[in-house]
Parts: structure tokens; C-alpha cells; sequence
């Protein structure tokens, strides 16, 4: 979908953060767009997730302002407009004995309560995000019989299923294989160019970001941002990062 950069949905401003009176993060500035595709890239220890946190409300700024949706983050309220998809490893027992379908209506519970049942609106809503990232004919798997990247899958369909405006995806394909991270990058690019969601991904892989996504943010205490990320070049790449980074380029003709 076009990117309309007159219709900021969140807005950072003059952010700084630290651990133990470590400065992580100084003075961020930046905006998300409705449609945008934000890759967030960075060394690790640079502030990637961090950011990502004091977005989600997760941590409080030591200075500056974050607004979601025109709201000051403190004040923010309908959280079922914003998507979280962590890293599946540190986030989610695999061993836990539920269904493909019980853990996407996890989900739908985010928008409704949890002690709201579900109608068949509700059955109908997770069902089509099952389909959207291509696992409806996994519905009645247990969750911990799937593969690395059909768990991240469902994951997707799990926040989707709140039917938010923006889905955020943090380092979601550690662990998964390589061709499984390809189908899952496929699926992400789809979400956002058919599906109009915006998506934030925060990512170590600067090859899959920088071919797919339409702005580029890296992160090392400070931001440097980029709405032309498939033109980065390899001496900017290691101007940024302080030593030599590589990148493979493609065909681009249908971004």
C-alpha cells in the first residue's frame, strides 16, 4: 500500500533512556506512518529493543515524549490497535498443550477481555487470520508439533486476530531456518502491501530488512533514518556500524 506520510500513527519525540543511569538511547526522533514497512536494524547492545519497549509502554522515557495514535503512551488505552510479535523463544512455551486455533483466539481475547466468550464474529475473525498467513489446515495442531517457522506464523495470526493497525516483530525469526525465514519475510511483505498494515521489524538480518522494507531506521543510542533503504550502500552500512557489513542486492522491480 502507498505510505501516507501526512498520517503520523506514532510519533517519537526527543526520547532518551538508560539503565542504571547508563545512557542506552539519546534524543530519538522519528515517525511511523500509516503503511509504512519500518525496518529497525542495529548492533546488538545498540538500543533496538529498547525503542521498541518504551513504544509499547513497556518502559518509561527518562526524557521526551511518545505518542500513539495522538495519545501520550502513558495515556494510551486501546492497546488491541497495536500487535506485538516477540521473539517466540523467550515469550511462548512451546510445550504448553494448546491448539493452533486456541492460541490465535489468545489473541482475540486481547480485544474483547478474558472473560468475554467467543461469538462466531470471533471464530470468523481468527479464522481469517489463520488463512492470511496460510495455517487454517493447521487449526487443530497442537502448537508445539509445528515447525520453528510455522510457529511464528500463527504467532502473526495471533496478533492479528486483535485486529490491529500496526503489528510490531521483534527478532521474530531467531531460531527459525533459513528457508523458513524466507516464506516468512514473503509473508510480511504481503501484510503490508495487500493486507495495508503497518509493521514495525526489528531485525538483525540487514539483508532481508533492507530488500523489503520502505523505511530504514538503525540504532546505536542515537537513530539514523532512511526512507530509501534498498539504496544503502555498503560504505554507509559500515559508516553506521564501524566495520565492514555486506549485503546481498536483487531485483527490485516490484517493490
Amino acid at each position: 500500500m502507498p505510505v501516507d506520510h501526512t498520517k503520523n500513527i506514532i510519533e517519537v519525540e526527543n526520547v532518551s533512556f538508560g539503565y542504571n543511569e547508563e545512557l542506552v538511547l539519546e534524543k530519538i526522533n522519528f515517525n511511523i506512518h500509516k503503511g509504512d514497512y519500518l525496518g529497525v536494524i542495529g548492533p546488538n547492545g545498540g538500543g533496538k529493543s529498547t525503542l521498541l519497549k518504551l513504544i509499547l509502554g513497556l518502559l518509561t522515557p527518562s526524557q521526551g515524549t511518545i505518542k500513539l495514535f495522538g495519545i501520550d503512551v502513558r495515556n494510551f488505552k486501546e492497546w488491541w490497535r497495536v500487535g506485538y510479535v516477540p521473539q517466540k523463544v523467550v515469550n511462548f512455551d512451546v510445550n504448553f498443550p494448546a491448539t493452533v486455533f486456541e492460541v490465535v483466539s489468545m489473541g482475540r481475547y486481547g480485544r474483547k477481555g478474558l472473560f468475554r466468550q467467543l461469538n462466531r464474529e470471533d471464530r470468523k475473525i481468527i479464522e481469517q487470520s489463520l488463512e492470511q498467513v496460510e495455517m487454517m489446515e493447521y487449526r487443530n495442531r497442537m502448537i508445539g508439533d509445528l515447525s520453528g517457522g510455522q510457529q511464528q506464523r500463527v504467532f502473526i495470526a495471533r496478533a492479528m486476530a486483535a485486529q490491529p493497525e500496526v503489528i510490531f516483530l521483534d527478532e521474530p525469526t531467531a531460531g527459525v531456518d533459513v528457508p523458513s525465514q524466507g516464506k516468512f519475510y514473503d509473508l510480511l511483505k504481503k501484510l503490508n502491501r495487500e493486507l495495508e498494515l503497518t509493521l514495525v521489524f526489528v531485525s538483525h538480518d540487514i539483508e532481508a530488512v533492507v530488500h523489503d522494507v520502505t523505511e530504514l531506521a538503525f540504532v546505536n543510542k542515537a537513530l539514523t533514518y532512511d526512507d530509501h533503504p534498498i539504496d544503502i550502500s555498503h560504505h554507509k552500512l559500515e559508516k553506521l556500524y564501524g566495520h565492514k557489513k555486506h549485503i546481498l542486492y536483487k531485483d527490485n522491480k516490484n517493490k
